[in-house]
């Protein structure tokens, strides 16, 4: 492993990240989308299965119509994204293979053949099976896509908290000793939760903007308000989910990755009673110098907030990124080595392997070896077990390595927090307008008008067709917003954790395969065409369906 990660060329590394990313960037702008509008497909199709109504029939399909174009595009980019492991990231597949493709292939037998049949049977099978097998199978399809989803978080989730296996140095690899602990642990349950519920805010977005789009237009009234009363619903309760949920990942990542933490709140210099940071001045384009700075600039924080958020105590220890560099101990007496140090018993893991690596090469095949060999056999073993915790940490060559973007991290992690408390007043405000509960939706009008964003010949209605335009443009404004903060979160989840692919276990520099930094870099553009044509093919086809409007079947069932 050390011989080879030195012949690596380095733009090698760079560019395998940039096409990674790229792809996956590409791939998150589908899959939201998909998760978030099956549940509000199968909420509209249950109102069939319980009416029988005509209308809502043709609702279902109409936004199952939309599901459909985005889902095929969510598999073909996904699918590049896994074979990507095995093309540029050959050195990573093969050292934890075992156990990152276990859940892979899960999602590939199990989850992704279960939403592709079922979703066969909810486009093609309207008039050949009963309403409720047609229902079952809407709701498993989307059941398929967050099962899907669970298994492709549960890898993720591993690369960020490796627990449940062993390496073993007679094969170089890392192996699976205990499957539930990697399928359930917690960072897996946290951050499947909240990536999910996540996705539905995109969705109810969507769903809200499309049917603004049909008000302003003065089309499909009926299933303009119904669908945005349905969203506004599903939205607000998805926002609400999402910040409890993002609370317990940032108590996960305070564990187990407290460099993350410490970048995205520019965090130079923690301890005790600390402050959630409103707002500062940090420059989005160079490293800070955290080194000799104590805080950014201009900085405003909440008393105790980061504190609580990290350790459930107003006076928890959060440590920096100067401390996690230097070492630290908490009040508690809990004792952090220092960078330096990790990094020289991290050394002395790859020696203790390389020495063990010889010596069964030696004698490979024969029975006996020697007693002195023997014992330097044992000794290089125990020193490998006993350093392996830092057995990533011997590939680094200066300590600020470890010390992630700062700046990505902290306007990522404050526009995903931000556009977060947004879409909970919007989604408050929609469902409250939706809704014909006179008082909250008089008050609601009343308030909105006296503040100048309601006419007050609105403010006594009872329904969201008298609206000012800038209304409805603001709901399909939302829709690249809500993009930005799904991406956001993922930007603090992939940055935050750099330099390391699996955390503390191997660096991004040791995990990509041995290629040319050109021909990578020749599939990055290629990549970037195709996606970027895909994407554009997609925008124009549900742009044209939206406008198209549903289709609406002339025989209404009894």
């Amino acid at each position: 492993m050390n011989n080879l990660f030195l012949a690596i060329d380095a733009g090698a590394v760079d560019w395998a990240r940039a096409q990674f990313a790229l792809t996956a960037i590409y791939h998150w702008l589908f899959v939201p989308l998909t998760l978030g509008l099956a549940v509000i497909m199968g909420i509209v199709e249950t109102r069939y299965y319980r009416t029988g109504e005509q209308f809502w029939k043709d609702a279902a399909r109409f936004w199952q119509k939309l599901f459909g174009v985005n889902f095929a595009m969510g598999v073909a980019t996904g699918i590049i994204l896994e074979f990507e492991f095995g093309t540029n990231w050959s050195n990573y597949s093969w050292i934890v293979g075992d156990i990152f493709g276990a859940p892979l292939a899960i999602e590939g037998i199990v989850a992704f053949f279960m939403e592709s049949t079922f979703v066969a049977v909810m486009y093609f099978g309207w008039q050949k099976v009963s309403r409720g097998f047609h229902l079952a199978s809407t709701w498993l399809t989307g059941l398929g896509a967050t099962i899907s989803a669970w298994w492709i978080l549960v890898a993720n989730s591993w690369m960020q908290y490796p627990v449940g296996c062993e390496f073993n140095a007679d094969t170089m690899r890392h192996e699976m000793v205990d499957f539930f602990a990697v399928a359930f642990s917690p960072f897996a349950v946290g951050k499947f939760f909240h990536t999910v519920i996540s996705s539905w805010i995109i969705g109810a977005i969507f769903v809200v903007a499309v049917s603004c789009w049909y008000l302003w237009k003065k089309r499909e009234t009926r299933l303009a308000v119904e669908s945005i009363k349905i969203a506004s619903i599903v939205g607000l309760i998805a926002s609400l989910g999402a910040a409890f949920t993002g609370h317990i990942s940032g108590q996960q990542v305070a564990k187990a990755q407290p460099m993350k933490l410490a970048a995205m709140e520019a965090l130079y210099n923690g301890g005790t009673e600390q402050g959630l940071t409103a707002v500062a001045w940090v420059n989005p384009l160079a490293q800070p110098d955290y080194a000799n700075t104590e805080a950014p600039a201009l900085k405003i924080d909440m008393p105790y907030a980061l504190s609580i958020m990290a350790t459930n105590k107003p006076d928890g220890y959060v440590p920096g990124i100067n401390d996690i560099l230097n070492g630290y101990t908490t009040p508690d007496g809990v004792t952090e080595p220092s960078m330096d140090e990790k990094m020289e018993r991290g050394k002395q893991a790859i020696a203790a392997l390389n020495t063990y690596r010889q010596l069964k090469s030696k004698y490979k095949g024969q029975t006996a070896i020697p007693e002195n060999d023997k014992a330097d056999l044992k000794a290089a073993s125990d020193c490998l077990n006993a350093n392996m915790k830092y057995f990533g940490y011997g590939y680094i060559k200066d300590k600020s390595e470890v010390v992630p973007f700062i700046p990505v991290n902290f306007w990522a992690f404050r526009t995903m927090v931000g556009l977060g408390c947004i879409f909970i007043l919007f989604f408050a405000v929609m469902t409250l307008l939706s809704f014909r509960v006179p008082w909250l939706s008089v008050i609601t009008r009343r308030l909105m008008a006296s503040f100048g964003v309601l006419p007050e010949t609105h403010a006594d209605a009872s329904d969201l067709t008298g609206l000012p335009k800038w209304h409805y443009w603001l709901a399909i404004a939302l829709v690249p917003l809500a993009y930005i903060a799904s991406e956001s979160g993922w930007l603090v989840a992939e940055f935050g954790r750099q330099p390391w692919t699996i955390q503390d276990m191997l660096p991004t520099g040791v995990a990509v395969s041995d290629i040319s930094s050109g021909s990578v870099a020749l599939t990055f553009f290629i990549f970037l065409a195709l996606f970027t044509t895909m994407l554009a093919v997609e925008i124009n086809i549900l742009l044209k369906q939206i406008k198209k409007g549903p289709e609406y079947e002339t025989k209404v069932e009894s």
